[in-house]
């Protein structure tokens, strides 16, 4: 018999486990995931102009360009894409607490960085697995992957891997735009691997989820998240 695992944890610990795991991606300096990795680009590139432009904050600044997207090729906005909105203001807030205090670990040796790298990946996958079974609005790129997958009746997992792959390409094109040809910020091995592996191992921990759990509703809330009447048609 299936255990049950309400959706609401679902959403807080899939926040907290993808800050953290992109905290970690952070700390190893092996390339972010390719899904944050242009914010974090254009986090480099304006802090060197505004200091107190956080990682956090260009986060959920892209997001919202996501969201606008999103919104254009749905033809409708739903409110759920202002929660969205809401969850990505959230989800910067815990990332920039995360990088804080991982500050204070050491991060200068190749074996501390590999480790960092691997668990930062798993924990990314996991965060957006969880992301994928609550009903409450996910990051923008979570939600834009659910509504496109919806929207062409495709496999979840398989437009997760489109969509990280042309997030990669469009990573890359920054850091030659901001940093020149000759120097790579953000994007690395480790990106270009994660891009590959990503969607895959979302996937593994999807099923095996499935396979222990039963994911309920705590609250009675999904209404206000997942009615088609809360739109505005364009």
């Amino acid at each position: 018999m299936k255990k049950r695992f309400y959706t609401e944890l679902s959403y807080l610990f899939g926040i907290i486990a993808l800050a953290l795991g992109t905290a970690l991606s952070e700390k190893a300096n092996f390339g972010l995931s390719m899904v944050v990795a242009p914010a974090y680009l254009v986090h480099l590139k304006v802090s060197q102009v505004l200091p107190f432009f956080t990682f956090g904050m260009a986060e959920y600044s892209l997001q919202a360009v996501v969201l606008i997207m999103l919104a254009i090729i749905m033809r409708k906005f739903k409110l759920s894409y202002l929660f969205s909105f809401i969850t990505a203001v959230f989800y910067g807030l815990v990332l920039d607490l995360f990088i804080m205090l991982l500050a204070m670990l050491p991060g200068d040796m190749v074996l501390l960085q590999c480790i960092y790298y691997v668990i930062g990946i798993f924990t990314c996958s996991l965060g957006v697995s969880l992301l994928f079974h609550t009903y409450i609005s996910p990051e923008a790129y979570e939600l834009f992957v659910k509504e496109i997958s919806e929207k062409l009746g495709k496999d979840i997992n398989k437009v997760k891997t489109v969509y990280d792959v042309v997030s990669c390409l469009i990573a890359i094109i920054l850091s030659f735009i901001f940093f020149g040809f000759g120097h790579f910020e953000g994007v690395k091995l480790g990106t270009i691997l994660c891009a590959i592996v990503n969607g895959s191992i979302i996937g593994m921990i999807s099923r095996s989820f499935e396979k222990k759990y039963e994911f309920v509703d705590g609250l009675s809330l999904r209404g206000y998240f997942s009615a088609e009447k809360a739109t505005i048609d364009g």
